[in-house]
């Protein structure tokens, strides 16, 4: 019997080419209070203004950039209770060939509080864990220094 699926058969390699390249991976999250989540993503973690998008006078959405790294920040409407729990079970990787060290360094300096302190992983990176204001998971991490 032939397959289509492109999941791995028994031996962990693909029954089927693959059909998917993104060029690009950018992601979108709503938070509780906009303007207060931008001085943290901008102010802290270093993220770059590429775009406000303004409706009726207010200001609902940002776009960020860090090198090829994209989020968009998004003004919670409250249509699903302001009490709701953002980022559970989510969480974003972010690469960079800086040094972590440095980056959780001015992270701290600049008020944020890292979940865990940078440290060199098995599986050849160093990395530490954050979380955004609203609870969103960050890992930032770096190739290992040889």
């Amino acid at each position: 019997m032939t397959t289509n699926s492109p999941t791995p058969d028994n031996s962990g390699k693909r029954t089927e080419a693959e059909s998917f390249k993104a060029n690009a991976f950018s992601i979108s999250l709503t938070v509780k209070d906009l303007a207060t989540s931008l001085a943290w993503y901008n102010n802290v973690l270093g993220f770059a203004i590429d775009r406000k998008i303004e409706r009726d006078g207010k200001l609902r959405s940002v776009a960020l950039s860090a090198g090829a790294a994209r989020i968009s920040i998004n003004q919670d409407d409250g249509a699903k209770g302001w009490d709701r729990i953002k980022g559970l079970g989510f969480s974003l990787n972010i690469t960079t060939e800086q040094n972590i060290d440095k980056i959780a360094d001015r992270i701290k300096e600049l008020g944020g509080i890292l979940d865990t302190e940078p440290a060199d992983m098995p599986w050849g990176v160093r990395l530490f864990r954050l979380k955004d204001l609203d609870g969103y998971k960050l890992t930032i991490s770096s190739p290992r220094p040889a």
